[in-house]
């Protein structure tokens, strides 16, 4: 097996029997924004790490802060009632690794040191509040966990900031802190949305060109903007991470969306009501730095200061490992039947796909380990129920073209050369060359799994080769039973899709 397939595979949960007592203790991790309070508790300390409990508080601590110069009192009640829950939370699940953080509200309150003593009574452990550099800095190392080729300008709207670093190759660059977030920026404008522009304009211009491939956004204000989105445009895929909002439509919507009252925001049904005030406010956001910078695209990026705080204690070894292939693996080791079956899989149908390159090969291996976790479905929904599973898994590391790849593989993987129904057709996700592929990987499961019923060391006694015209399978005369109508039938049905056909050969 190759080197590359043997590493993948140490990172299955195999080896948490052997991590560290530490990296296998589950960790807490609370984020104290000037808007919500967020909890998030990991199972473990590894890369493929699930999520054991994600809740946030929308407590708005700080609201009217610039014209005050305090935090808002009922908001900073329900945060301390929040933490209170949270730590019940954490000791019920038998958390001991905690982590908390506060950003721009308790940074720059004249009472933020005060709340912070009081938070920390409540949530029992210490709380770090991060200067705006530093919080920018996570916040972009959250996005390269999650998009590790993520190349551009992440920006993390928060209630009371906007902060922006550059990244590259997993590399953040110089941090950007400003007094922008929309409860703050609402204080500032009295309710004017051209005062507000001109505030952004003004703090902007202070900055060296922002212009980048494309404009990572991070913050609930934004996830809500996407879901707009998403919806005016019926987009058949409603997961937000890498959820992609060209410059031009972008533009458009931030216009449509800063000219509503907080009224008419409350009647979008995607936008929950405790965003509506603030939604018309990260669009103007959005709108004066895509004004401003040569930007190509917005990339909603669901990962953001957690994850980076996450992410900053996992090992240099964690955190080069490809996060969708973590997924797979890990999910393939939980749901198949003989979870070793996926990686010979891999390496047996090598000769159909030689050539292909690194983002293709990661998309094959991901689909292999994906291929077996429908078998305890019932038969009348293996197809779409193991695709469904796939596509909106939560993994991170594919875009929305690789997830509609790779789950419609395995709708062909249980259903055959089956057309996929079109009325489910993933609409500007895939090509005809991206179709094409899907079936293909599909199918080469679907064979593989009639020779071999998953049982490792199968396919081993076989040969599979690709040839101009062919696909030949060679099988010893000792194991010629193999070779009966449903092996020949799905044999036909891969080469096919090769444009090629196929050929079982004896001896």
């Amino acid at each position: 097996m190759a080197a590359a397939t043997e590493l993948r595979n140490a990172a299955s949960p195999r080896a948490v029997q052997g991590a560290s007592a530490k990296a296998r203790a589950p960790i807490a991790i609370v984020d104290i924004g000037s808007n919500s309070v967020r909890l998030v508790i990991y199972e473990s300390q590894l890369r493929n790490a699930a999520t054991l409990q994600n809740e946030k508080a929308i407590c708005g601590i700080g609201r009217d802060m610039v014209s005050t110069g305090r935090l808002h009192a009922e908001g900073c009640a329900e945060a301390l009632q929040a933490l209170a829950r949270f730590r019940m939370i954490a000791d019920g699940l038998g958390v001991d690794v905690r982590e908390a953080v506060a950003t721009a509200a308790a940074r720059d309150a004249v009472n933020g040191a005060e709340f912070v003593v009081r938070a920390e009574r409540a949530w029992g452990a210490p709380i770090r509040v991060l200067a705006g550099e530093d919080e920018a800095r996570i916040a972009a190392e959250g996005v390269v966990a999650g998009i590790p080729g993520a190349d551009g300008l992440v920006a993390d709207l928060g209630g009371g900031s906007l902060d922006m670093v550059t990244v590259k190759g997993g590399i953040t660059g110089k941090a950007y802190s400003l007094p922008f977030g929309p409860l703050r920026l609402m204080d500032q404008a009295k309710g004017e949305p051209d005062k507000a522009r001109d505030l952004v304009d003004r703090g902007l211009r202070e900055l060296p060109d922002l212009s980048a491939p494309a404009l990572y956004a991070v913050g609930g204000i934004w996830r809500s903007f996407a879901r707009v989105d998403m919806e005016e445009h019926n987009y058949p895929l409603h997961v937000l991470q890498q959820y992609t909002i060209p410059r031009g439509r972008a533009l458009r919507l931030c216009k449509v969306l800063a000219g509503l009252s907080r009224e008419s925001v409350r009647k979008i049904k995607v936008v929950s009501k405790r965003r509506a005030e603030a939604l018309p406010y990260g669009a103007v956001v959005l709108e004066r730095i895509l004004s401003a910078a040569d930007i190509r695209d917005v990339v909603i990026s669901a990962y953001g200061l957690r994850e980076g705080l996450f992410y900053a204690r996992l090992s240099a070894e964690d955190r080069a490992r490809d996060p969708l292939l973590e997924y797979a693996i890990s999910s393939n080791e939980r749901q198949a039947r003989v979870p070793a079956h996926a990686a010979e899989m891999i390496q047996w149908t090598q000769p159909l796909f030689e050539g292909e390159g690194a983002e293709l090969r990661r998309i094959r291996e991901a689909s292999a380990y994906f291929s077996d976790i429908g078998w305890r479905r019932h038969p009348d929904d293996r197809a779409m129920g193991a695709m469904g599973q796939v596509l909106t898994g939560p993994f991170a590391g594919a875009d929305h073209r690789a997830r509609a790849l790779i789950a419609t593989s395995i709708f062909h993987r249980y259903s055959g050369d089956e057309d996929f129904p079109r009325e489910l057709i993933l609409a500007g996700l895939l090509d005809k060359d991206d179709e094409k592929r899907a079936l293909k990987l599909g199918l080469a499961w679907r064979f593989a799994f009639s020779l071999s019923a998953s049982a490792v060391g199968e396919l081993g006694h076989y040969k599979l080769r690709l040839t101009p015209a062919k696909i030949v399978l060679e099988v010893p005369t000792r194991r010629e039973a193999i070779a009966g109508d449903p092996v020949q039938k799905r044999l036909g049905a891969l080469a096919e899709a090769f444009d090629r056909r196929g050929e079982i050969l004896v001896g």
